[in-house]
This record gives C-alpha cells, structure tokens and sequence, in this order.
C-alpha cells in the first residue's frame, strides 16, 4: 500500500447518499473493537453519548479528539479533545465546567507499539467570589480577572512520561491557568474573543495551551435518525450539531517534543478521561482516537468496556476489522455489494496507518489518530482529506475541517479496493469557520442567541448539493426490514418513508487509490 497523492476529486459530492439506517451506516469495521450486533438508535455524533454508563456523565464525555500539524507553525502539533457534548448555549445559571474530581488525559505514543510514552495530564479547580448569589457573573464581564465574573476555574498540566507501561517521571508544566467561561450571552460578555484570547496561555518551550468553552466542531446531519427525516427532505443536509458548544482542551506542542525522531516521525495520540471514585481512586471512564468507533461500531454489551480500556488489547479484536459486518447490512439493505473479504484496507487506515503515509514501522495494531508530523500543512485543506489527494487530512491524523465521516462511510464500501462512491450526509463543513490561529476551534455560540439565529446563521452545511430539485433520486414508497443473519441478532433494521436518496455521480475522471 502506499499513500495516494495523485488523485483529483471534487471538494463536493455531486450526488451523494442522504443516509443511513439508523446508525449503523455511519462506521462499522473501522476499529479493534468487537462487532456483534449494530444495535439502532445508539448513535448520536462522533462519539456523544456512545454509551451507557458515559451518556450520564457528560462532564467526563470526551466526544472528539483532532490531531494536525498547526497551519501557521508547521513546527509544532496541535491537540484539540472535546468533553461535554450538546451543550445549550443559554443554560443557565450554573452553565459547563469541567470536572475537578477527573484527570483528562492526552496520550502519546511515539513509536507505534500502542503504549504510551507520553502523557499531558489536565486537572481543574473551581473558583467562587460569592456563594451568595446564584449568578454565573454579578454584570458585564471585561475580563477574566473581572471582579463580576463570579464563578471561574482553573487548571495544571502534567506531563508523565512513561516506559513499557510504567510511569518513569512526572512533571508539572504549568499551573493556575485560566479556563475561558461559557459565553452566557452578549449583556453578560460583550466581547467574548477577547476573554477567550486571554485565555489562550504561552508555555516553556513554544507549547500553547487553552481550555474552555467552542463551539461543536463535529459537523453531521443527525435528523436520520428520526425514520429517515419523516420524509420531509427539506431537512435534508442539516448540521445538527449547529449551535451546539462543547468544552475544550487544546495543546499545541513541538513536534520534537512527541516523535521518537526525525526519521519516524508517525505519533499515535488519543486521550481518556479517569474520574476518582469513593476510595479515592481513579478510574478510566472514557476513550477516545478515531471518530466514530465505540458509537456504531461496538454492541451495547461491549461500549463501556471499551471505555476502560487501552489501545495495546485491541488487536483481540483484529477480525471484526477484516471481516465487519457493516459493509453486509449494506449490500443485504441497498444492494450495494460488500467489498471481499479480508479487509486488509481497513486494518491500514484505521488500526496501523497506511504504509508510507501514517504508518510506524513496527506498528503494533491499535485504534487512535496516527499522524505523521513530517508531512507539511496546506494552503487550501480538503475536505476529503487522503481521497482527494491530500496527504495532510484524515486518516493522517485529524484536522477540524475534515469531512471524517464521509470518508470513513466511503472506505468501508470500499473506495480502496476499487468499489468507486460518493456515500456521504451532504454537511460538507462546520457551521462556523475556524480560527486561523491556535486554539483554531469556532468562539461557542453565546446564550443570547437563539436556536432561530444559530441556524440562520448557518454558513458552511452545504445541504444537498444542487438544492433538492437537482437531485436524481430513487424512491421507494415501501417499508424495508432486514434482520442480521450473519450475527443471527433477533434485531431487524428499519427503514421507513420514501426509502432512501441514492444518486450516482457521474464518474470522476481521475481517480486514485491509496492502494499500490
């Protein structure tokens, strides 16, 4: 296998598919994690609310993790992990803090064997100047040493660096940090840029830090989920996420500091929350490296458990990946044919790299970003990432403007071993653009807007491409049910309503592979 660079492709679908079947056409076979049953209705985005125990601890939700080299300092790597999803921006009057009872941890792994070698550990603290309110801030905050801005935390990072497993030495990088508040609305912070930008912090040795409120970088149509939009494809193409805010942590970090070298400069990175329990132990409540895994891929009896692992058990689970029952349920559903079997590409881009581009040379098989730090930023990022020819976007780790979902739909069909598509939500790109400076995520949507305002502002969910009249679409008036036989689950997948958009685009004329 070796990485594609040649290929021209389309930054837009010019047809696509308007998907899924509730939930379980978003991933599947893309992780080292055990496939039983696609089990409907557990998905909600990248990883939000995946599974049981996790859904009810939203602090200690990490929902999204992005690796890229940093566009204006192609010298150092940034970081951006994101917790507590689904944030409303005017819930008042206590809004989203981190947790002070949780380590929430960034691991590093220079040499691909899937242990860590380095770890940047962020703890947090609450901060009150009067208990005897209940206001988040007392009037307009200015600053965020403002006297009015009641309730504040902060924030320490360590770094652990560790060998074969075992902590070799620890290291306080910086302490009492300021977190950016959450944007309660424009009476209470006019001018929220500047609270965040002072809450972006220099370190020792050319890293930056931030943590606080962003918008949901995740962009994705969810309202499938909701039999199929009822069959109202005016909703069709909709960035549910738009208007959301998660909280944030981001690091930017030389790339000297986390590669094992020059000359093997692929880094595995992913990160874990742990919360301390009655004993005063911690315990790993949530994991996250590739989006899209424990959401569709793993069965409901698997999804906490996978939580609490680490990423050197994930070759037991090597076969789910060769063999996924995904690309099956497809072919049975929407007569799409399952590319053959073993899937040796998906092994590649999602457990070890792929040879030349983000692989390690002595990979151990594990999930999380692969990333290699050596291959330059572009001017103009793809959405489409390494399909599209751009070396620098997913599966090369994972930049906030990759389309990761449509990528990921398009390789479990096979776009690598020759099944040529287009599957894809058509929600192209965020709602907000991105910052051009670290910490590059969207300032959070304030309180003060309402849901009616967020979506008329809506600038980057393309929607359908060509608007709904221009499609060439198929449609079915029957109700189709499909019960997995190769899992022999008593489960049957539902598809209602006028069935499903499916337009072929004409073929692109110069197409490649990242298989040689």
């Amino acid at each position: 296998m070796t990485a594609h660079t040649t290929s021209r492709r389309t930054g837009r679908k010019r047809g696509g598919v308007a998907l899924l079947v509730s939930g379980a056409l978003v991933a599947g076979g893309l992780a080292a994690a055990g496939v039983a049953v696609l089990t409907p209705g557990t998905a909600n985005a990248s990883s939000h609310r995946e599974a049981p125990l996790i859904s009810g601890e939203p602090q200690y939700d990490n929902t999204d993790v992005y690796a890229f080299v940093s566009p204006d300092h192609p010298d150092t790597t940034t970081v951006v992990a994101n917790w507590l999803p689904f944030q409303e921006p005017a819930g008042g009057p206590n809004f989203y803090t981190f947790a002070t009872d949780a380590r929430y941890d960034i691991h590093i792994d220079s040499d691909g064997d899937a242990q860590d070698d380095l770890l940047y550990r962020f703890t947090f603290k609450d901060h009150r100047k009067n208990e005897d309110t209940f206001l988040y801030n007392t009037g307009p905050v200015e600053s965020l040493d403002d006297a009015d801005l009641n309730f504040t935390q902060t924030y320490d990072i360590e770094l652990l660096r560790l060998e074969h497993g075992k902590v070799a030495s620890k290291h306080k990088v910086a302490e009492g940090l300021p977190v950016a508040p959450s944007n309660v609305g424009k009476a209470s912070m006019p001018d929220y840029k500047k609270l965040r930008d002072q809450a972006v912090k220099e370190l020792p040795g050319g890293m930056k830090s931030f943590a606080g409120q962003a918008d949901d970088p995740f962009f994705l149509d969810l309202r499938v989920f909701d039999l199929l939009y009822g069959g109202d494809l005016s909703e069709v193409g909709n960035d549910t996420l738009n208007g959301y805010n998660v909280n944030t942590i981001a690091l930017q970090v030389p790339n000297s500091y986390i590669r094992e070298s020059e000359e093997q400069p692929v880094v595995g990175i992913y990160s874990t929350t742990s919360r301390k329990n009655a004993y005063g132990e911690f315990t790993q409540v949530s994991r996250l490296g590739m989006p899209l895994v424990n959401e569709v891929v793993n069965p409901v009896k698997d999804k906490d458990k996978f939580n609490a692992s680490s990423p050197e058990n994930d070759g037991d689970f090597l076969k789910n990946v060769t063999e996924p029952e995904l690309p099956k349920l497809v072919e049975a559903i929407f007569d799409i044919k399952a590319p053959a079997e073993p899937r040796e590409d998906l092994v590649e881009v999602f457990l070890t790299g792929v040879k030349d581009l983000n692989q390690p040379p002595k990979v151990t098989p594990s999930e999380m970003l692969r990333l290699n730090t050596s291959i330059k930023p572009v001017a103009e990022p793809k959405r489409l990432g390494v399909l599209d020819g751009d070396n620098a976007g997913f599966p090369n780790g994972r930049r906030l403007t990759d389309d990761v979902l449509d990528i990921a739909l398009q390789v479990v069909e096979g776009e690598l071993v020759g099944a040529e598509n287009d599957l894809g939500d058509s929600v192209d790109a965020n709602d907000k653009d991105f910052e051009k400076a670290f910490p590059y995520v969207a300032l959070p949507t304030a309180g003060s807007d309402t849901r009616a305002e967020a979506a008329s502002a809506k600038s980057g969910a393309t929607g359908l491409t060509g608007g709904i009249s221009s499609l060439t679409a198929s449609w079915g008036s029957n109700t189709v049910m499909f019960a997995s036989a190769a899992t022999g689950a008593a489960a049957a997948v539902l598809v209602i309503g006028l069935g499903l958009i499916w337009t072929r685009s004409r073929r692109r004329s110069a197409r490649g592979t990242w298989l040689g």
